[in-house]
């Protein structure tokens, strides 16, 4: 059975049903909980380096705020539910590679992450990290997908 899961969180609703479907398998296997956020890398849009710092901090502090955020989630739930708990905030452009990374780091087991089920051209343009994930990494990964 698993012992150590990966929970990578985007703050979705989706995703809290992942951190839920987590804590719940943990629980009953036994297993302990990662959880990570995976920050976008900032990206400007605009001239003027005083501009460009500026929205540069800001952007970093309310991405450190929403990962804080989004992390107690999973923390609240498996301290309800009485199993071991750490979190991660990872910088990287595709978050798949830091899940992947954190994953074999912390020798995870199994991840278990959320998939909006986006299809066709929204898939094509946005990309879908479930998808990378389940493309690129060796390790397990237990899909939670949006009822239909």
């Amino acid at each position: 059975m698993f012992k150590h899961l990966l929970v990578p969180t985007d703050g979705s609703a989706l995703s809290e049903a992942a951190i839920q479907m987590a804590v719940t398998l943990a629980s009953e296997s036994g297993a302990r909980v990662t959880g990570l956020h995976v920050i976008p890398e900032f990206h400007v849009m605009a001239y003027g380096a005083e501009v460009i710092a500026d929205t540069e901090d800001q952007f970093i502090q309310a991405a450190r705020q929403h990962a804080d955020d989004y992390l107690m989630v999973l923390t609240k739930a498996a301290t309800q539910a009485g199993v071991e708990c750490d979190t991660f905030t990872r910088n990287r452009a595709h978050p798949y590679e830091a899940i992947i990374s954190v994953a074999a780091q912390q020798n995870c087991d199994l991840i278990v992450m959320a998939s909006h089920g986006r299809g066709g051209m929204r898939a094509l343009l946005l990309g879908s990290e479930t998808q990378k994930v389940l493309t690129h990494c060796q390790i397990p990964v237990l899909v939670v997908r949006e009822p239909t």
